[in-house]
């Protein structure tokens, strides 16, 4: 079993990621991908994103989303018989809409694909590229947004 704490960094946010449907959304997908352990997800502004992205990426520009996987890095240790804990994940919902209009998607669409996404690379996948009729990660991440749509 997952659990995982949402936080919005501005109550305005929870218009655009309501939390029922964040939470139910997070309860099926994280269910599927990472099938147990912890996780946190943060709706965050611009300028946080931004911040975080030109800290930890050396890029310094407003991105839709971040995922910090805890197990990146030299400095992890798991610790055995502990419950995983999977990391972070940040998501900008100015960029998201932006994204649904560029895309020409319902936002609600748009948020589920970020959140399969996140939970996508926190259980290790990548992607070089943003393609998604070659990238195994991202062909992945639609196979699993068109059945949660389903269960929704």
């Amino acid at each position: 079993m997952t659990d995982f704490d949402v936080f919005y960094e501005n109550e305005e946010f929870e218009k655009d990621a309501p939390p029922s449907l964040v939470n139910r959304a997070l309860e099926i997908a994280a269910g599927e991908i990472l099938k147990q352990g912890t996780f946190s997800l943060s709706f965050v502004s611009e300028k946080t994103i931004q911040d975080e992205n030109r800290e930890y990426r050396g890029i310094d520009s407003v991105t839709d989303i971040l995922t910090f996987a805890l197990d990146d890095g030299d400095e992890f240790f798991p610790v055995p018989g502990e419950e995983k804990e999977w990391g972070d994940i940040l998501i900008c919902t100015a960029k998201m809409k932006e994204n649904a209009v560029e895309f020409n998607v319902p936002e609600e669409e748009e948020l589920l694909r970020l959140l399969i996404h996140g939970l996508l690379h926190l259980s290790g996948l990548d992607h070089a590229t943003n393609d998604f009729s070659t990238e195994p990660m991202l062909k992945n991440q639609e196979n699993i947004l068109q059945n949660l749509k389903k269960m929704l």
